[in-house]
């Protein structure tokens, strides 16, 4: 028996191992802090730093394979007996520290995102622009705040006096921030660092659409009243999240109606840059041939339910599809445990009412422009808080832009005066 099998022994035997909603939380031997493992996927994977850096096996998935022993039948199938109660109660000490630290630590890390924004070359005299670094600090603090731009100024005098920013921006210069286009594009990369930190924890996937009110009017018809009339419009919101934790991995935002199966694949493909894929949920309005190709190309499964009128052998136009067959037959003949795994698509509808339930169901500017880029900083600020919990809930110590620049939205955002 090596070393690293000795240490997780050790730690099998000392009872302090406990499993939880994303699997099994094992101590550090030094007392600091703990990690998380799952053994469900195949290849094993621990979130402590060895581990990390040198993607072999640790003390730590030692010593939950100690405790998952593992017995073999005469027939060959294979039963697995689990020594710890699973329990998945709520741990308030940890609850009550990560709510009691949330708005010093999202500071800090939100300041850390900042760190990754470029500044564009100002050429030219004149008065020189805000950092956009200060720019999203102040406009991502306005909305975690909840309350008016006009309002939040104190709060932002006091960032200035801390440190966090280099001068207060009013709130002018915030509005007329949120109103650019090229903005968005600034706002959905930070969003997709945000959610690197999670990447050995996350590999399943939920996917939908939501609406947020805003109190912008549009005229329509009313052919029952005879009369011209007024309907609020919304912000439509995609996304796609990871079950366990909820972070939001890819975003899109539109100001206006969008379908649903569309956005699949664009979804998909940004998580998968930085995710690895094994489940993606979601319900029928995504059933198409080309969206389950798409997450089996990413290397995951696809659980989305058929609409009634799905053929599984196919159709004269689009003729056989083996994979569409497959999981016609998978959903038709094994559907308990398909729905088992289809279920995890309700964690996006926890994201979305988490979302909504802190920072609010509707936005304050009046612009599509603006109202895109105010729905992207509510996102931000949920991917935040999620990794607030997981740094006290899992002893995370976020980092973001690891051996990569990509902030070139940044570099080509417009200059405004």
């Amino acid at each position: 028996m090596g070393i690293w099998q000795e240490r997780g022994l050790a730690i099998a035997n000392s009872n302090t191992v406990k499993k939880n909603k994303l699997g099994w939380q094992v101590p550090s031997q030094s007392g600091n802090g703990t990690y998380i493992v799952s053994l469900d996927h195949g290849k094993p994977f621990c979130t402590c730093p060895y581990y990390e850096t040198e993607h072999k096996k640790c003390q730590h998935i030692y010593a939950v394979e100690f405790i998952v022993q593992r017995e073999t039948k005469p027939d060959g199938t294979v039963t697995e007996t689990q020594i710890i109660k699973v329990t998945y109660t709520q741990n308030w000490p940890v609850y009550n520290e990560a709510q009691t630290h949330e708005q010093e630590r999202f500071l800090e890390l939100l300041s850390e995102l900042c760190k990754g924004i470029v500044q564009p070359v100002q050429e030219g005299a004149g008065r020189r622009n805000h950092p956009l670094s200060d720019i999203v600090m102040a406009a991502n603090w306005k909305v975690y705040s909840t309350v008016s731009g006009r309002r939040v100024m104190t709060d932002l005098r006091e960032l200035e006096t801390k440190g966090f920013v280099a001068k207060a921006p009013s709130y002018n210069s915030v509005f007329d921030y949120l109103g650019n286009p090229v903005l968005t594009s600034l706002l959905k990369s930070l969003i997709e660092e945000s959610a690197s930190p999670l990447k050995s924890v996350e590999t399943d996937f939920a996917v939908d659409s939501s609406g947020f009110s805003t109190k912008t009017y549009s005229p329509w018809y009313g052919y029952k009243y005879g009369s011209n009339r007024k309907r609020e419009r919304w912000v439509k919101v995609h996304l796609m999240c990871g079950v366990k934790t909820h972070i939001v991995t890819s975003v899109e935002a539109t100001a206006y109606e969008s379908g649903d199966s569309t956005q699949l694949i664009p979804l998909l493909n940004k998580t998968a840059e930085t995710f690895s894929i094994n489940e993606v949920s979601a319900d029928k309005a995504y059933s198409s041939r080309q969206n389950i190709h798409a997450i089996e190309n990413a290397g995951g499964t696809a659980y989305i339910p058929f609409k009634g009128n799905a053929r599984g052998m196919g159709s004269p136009t689009t003729g056989y599809d083996g994979l569409w067959h497959k999981m016609w037959l998978y959903y038709n003949f094994n559907r308990d445990t398909f729905m088992a795994h289809y279920h995890k698509r309700s964690n996006i509808e926890s994201t979305f009412a988490m979302i909504k339930a802190k920072f609010g169901s509707s936005v304050r500017a009046k612009t599509p422009t603006a109202q895109v880029n105010e729905v992207l900083c509510k996102v931000l600020c949920h991917n935040i808080c999620v990794l607030i919990e997981s740094i006290y809930e899992l002893g995370l110590e976020p980092t973001f832009w690891d051996c990569r620049a990509e902030m070139t939205p940044a570099q080509q955002l417009p200059l405004i005066n």
